[in-house]
């Protein structure tokens, strides 16, 4: 995981994880509206995953 993407994790989650596919961006999106730290964690855990 790069540092460029852990900053876009906390800045902006869902532009963190575009390139993960269209449910992802979809999930963390929803969670960032709900709350923006369900959102970073959403976030983190899907750019984390291979």
């Amino acid at each position: 995981m790069s540092l460029l993407r852990v900053l876009l994790c906390i800045i902006f989650p869902p532009l963190a994880v575009i390139d993960k596919g269209c449910g992802s961006v979809l999930i963390v999106f929803l969670l960032t509206i709900a709350g923006w730290i369900p959102g970073v964690i959403a976030a983190l855990v899907i750019v984390n995953k291979r």
